[in-house]
């Protein structure tokens, strides 16, 4: 489910941002990008956020603005001469001056000690994350309540479709009757009544919809049901889907009438629709 959330800690020599952005995902899927000075400390974060989402290919970010001079960082003598030694092999009539400005901005010519990480510290990050996850998941809350009254809409719609193909079944059941008795007329063969009706009722029943419909309908009522939970069950909502497919699927394929094909196509693209959306459902 798509979100974002961000939230700062403001401390006396930096400022420590963190921003963390979910998209659509079947499961968790976290991407962490943070300072090396925290990485020690990657585990609990991911611990934490993962407590929090469920779903979603998440990335997460901690960056730290320094805000005063660190003292704790000097230059590595030995590597600016050894860049020295090469750049003025390469660049020969270069000045001293201007080979020290190119080698300053090479890597590795700073040295920072690295600290421990306080856990005062780390304890207000890890409020101020759960503050960034609040925003996330109030955004995805927001995009929730949108979801949910299309799944609404879309489910009614299906509903909808479904008492037409009910009513034109009878109208579907007396044309299959009809081009029976007229394919025995065609042939001009006489035959008997009783017979007739009962190769009739067994040819009908292979097209009988009957269980289809009733099982489409509780289906679509289970959807609306565990719609209106308050549980995370975007997963459960997703076999709901499925079954809803294969009960449509079924009444596609026995129907042999090109009135409720049409209606059947119609159910099967809003319920595509469902379930494109149904990935953003926790």
């Amino acid at each position: 489910m798509t979100g974002f959330g961000k939230a700062v800690l403001q401390l006396d020599n930096k400022k420590i941002n963190i921003e963390i952005k979910s998209l659509n995902s079947k499961n968790l899927d976290l991407n962490v990008r943070m300072s090396q000075q925290y990485r020690e400390k990657e585990l609990l974060l991911r611990t934490q956020i993962s407590k929090a989402l469920t779903r979603g290919k998440v990335d997460f970010g901690l960056y730290v603005e320094n805000t005063m001079e660190q003292a704790k960082s000097e230059i590595n003598t030995p590597i600016v001469k050894a860049y020295l030694n090469q750049l003025a092999n390469i660049s020969p009539t270069k000045s001293s001056s201007e080979l020290l400005n190119i080698a300053m901005r090479l890597p590795d010519v700073l040295k920072t000690e690295r600290e421990e990480v306080d856990e005062n510290e780390f304890k207000q990050i890890q409020e101020v994350l759960t503050q960034a996850l609040e925003h996330l998941n109030e955004y995805r809350l927001n995009e929730g309540k949108v979801l949910e009254e299309d799944f609404r809409l879309r489910i009614a719609s299906i509903t909808s479709i479904l008492e037409k193909v009910i009513k034109i079944d009878p109208e579907r059941i007396a044309g299959v009757r009809e081009r029976l008795q007229k394919g025995i007329a065609d042939l001009k063969e006489k035959v008997d009544d009783n017979r007739f009706e009962q190769e009739l009722v067994y040819y009908i029943e292979k097209f009988d919809i009957t269980e289809e419909k009733v099982r489409l309908k509780n289906h679509l009522d289970y959807f609306v049901e565990n719609l209106n939970s308050n549980q995370s069950n975007g997963k459960k909502l997703g076999f709901i889907a499925q079954e809803i497919g294969r009960e449509i699927n079924t009444i596609g394929s026995k129907s042999n009438f090109a009135p409720m094909q049409q209606l059947v196509v119609q159910m099967k693209d809003e319920l595509e629709k469902i379930k494109e959306q149904l990935l953003n459902v926790l």
